[in-house]
């Protein structure tokens, strides 16, 4: 079940919002666990037990460090013991099939026979839910929080479902409270929904169609196309995982506004970034802020010297690369951008400072660009070879019979449309837009104004959800 089915959208969500609301405030927490549970066995049900099996575990390793007060050895060996765990589990799931068929392909070339392996299905939002218990046991161990009062909370803060399958990563010190008490108003419901809807807009009126022209232009034979349809089908998948991913960050912020959380941001205008370090201030932003308070200052942060400092970026990006995905190229990725990364820090950030701010986001996204290379392409093989053509395929002959082969109409002007809105920002300042808004138009105008758009957007979703086939979200993969 996705947040863009129509089982979801007016089906589980009707009557999940229903119950919640008649449920009195003491228990709503049970309710929103109930439909959790319920939300991610529908379609994973036999990972549902590796699921409570593990936060479990987690929450009984808690208790027991919140007890050792006086024992900081024990307190370590059960912090050891969780992270461990934990780390070993995902390893399993989502990279065991990757190793094994490394060793195998060294096996081979030996000329020995390939590793008997029965492939290991992946877990929906295990990346993400990991991340989450061990934000908990870390938060427990450095006395930033207390232990969860029940275990209900625990498995609320773990399963919450507009956040379960694909973030924002939530760190628990940031919601701990949300979960024992939070407000609830009928100004929040409706702040929520219009999030939600954006979000549904973002994925499904612009990142589906996108996804065509990408898809096609990495699958067709790039000797037959031009140079300039090679970078086409690479700047529609940057905006394809622009909107799908924050699409479902605006629809997960939403539903979390519905039930009275507060979500952490995880996007903000990424595309318009000066450097790559401003990209990763604007991107996924909470994967940032979890590598920066769990891995990067653990190893020193900006205490230690430069080189170890480098190092230890580097290093950050290159395993924030692998969480992504058990393959090269997302290890590729990861470098890639610690690399980019390390020489803002050498003296690129400066440098930057004297160029236009034009030229400054026009060089990142081009950056940016080869780096969705590597995320994109299916092998490493294939991402060479796409590259090599942004810089060096054909010119071609025909344009316009390439063109139509490979984008529709609704394509086009959906690649126009995400144009802008990713780029418009340099040119107008939004905030000033909004506060205008507020002067000119009455509250009751502007609700109006927003019910609205909001009530056209889900029109048109639903009926593109109905007439088109399902795409997943990009990021349920990881």
């Amino acid at each position: 079940m996705t947040f863009s089915s129509l089982l979801f959208l007016f089906g589980f969500f009707p009557i999940f919002l229903t119950s919640y609301f008649i449920t009195p405030a003491r228990f709503r927490n049970y309710t929103a666990l109930l439909a959790s549970l319920l939300f991610y066995a529908w379609d994973a049900p036999r990972f549902i037990f590796v699921l409570l099996g593990t936060c479990l575990v987690d929450y009984l390793i808690s208790r027991e460090m919140h007890k050792a007060e006086s024992s900081p050895g024990k307190r370590k060996a059960l912090l050891i013991t969780s992270i461990t765990m934990a780390l070993s589990i995902l390893f399993y799931f989502k990279y065991s099939n990757f190793f094994v068929e490394q060793l195998s392909a060294i096996l081979s070339s030996a000329g020995l026979g390939p590793v008997p392996w029965v492939t290991v299905a992946l877990p929906i939002g295990i990346s993400f839910f990991t991340f989450h218990k061990m934000s908990y046991v870390i938060d427990v161990y450095q006395r930033t929080v207390k232990p969860a009062q029940d275990l209900p909370t625990f498995f609320l803060y773990i399963t919450l479902f507009p956040q379960l399958v694909a973030g924002p990563i939530i760190r628990y010190h940031d919601i701990c409270d949300q979960l024992v008490e939070r407000r609830h108003s009928l100004e929040q419901v409706f702040e929520g929904l219009f999030r939600f809807v954006i979000g549904l807009a973002k994925k499904i009126l612009i990142a589906d169609p996108l996804a065509a022209i990408a898809d096609k232009l990495f699958l067709v034979d790039l000797n037959s196309v031009p140079t300039s349809f090679v970078w086409l089908g690479i700047i529609s998948y940057a905006y394809q995982i622009y909107f799908d991913f924050s699409g479902y960050s605006d629809m997960a912020i939403g539903l979390g506004r519905v039930m009275g959380f507060r979500f952490p941001e995880n996007f903000n205008q990424p595309y318009t970034a000066q450097t790559m370090t401003e990209f990763w201030r604007r991107w996924h932003m909470t994967l940032s802020s979890w590598m920066r308070e769990y891995l990067y200052i653990p190893l020193g942060g900006n205490r230690v010297g430069k080189i170890r400092r480098y190092v230890n970026l580097w290093s950050v990006f290159l395993l924030s690369g692998l969480w992504h995905g058990a393959s090269w190229n997302f290890v590729i990725w990861g470098a890639f951008h610690g690399l980019f990364l390390v020489v803002d820090k050498l003296g690129w950030t400066s440098i930057s400072e004297r160029l236009p701010r034009l030229i400054n986001t026009l060089i990142t996204f081009v950056l940016v660009l080869i780096g969705w290379v590597f995320f994109r392409a299916e092998t490493l093989p294939k991402a060479l070879e796409y590259l090599q053509r942004m810089l060096t395929g054909p010119t071609g002959n025909e344009p316009l019979r390439y063109l139509e082969t490979l984008a529709t109409n609704r394509s086009l002007f959906t690649f126009c449309l995400a144009t802008i809105i990713c780029f418009l920002p340099i040119l107008i300042d939004q905030n000033n837009l909004r506060e205008m808004l507020k002067l000119r138009l009455s509250a009751r105008a502007l609700l109006l104004l927003k019910s609205s758009f909001a009530g056209v957007c889900f029109f048109l979703c639903v009926v593109s959800i109905a007439n088109a086939n399902f795409i997943p979200f990009i990021y349920f993969r990881f």
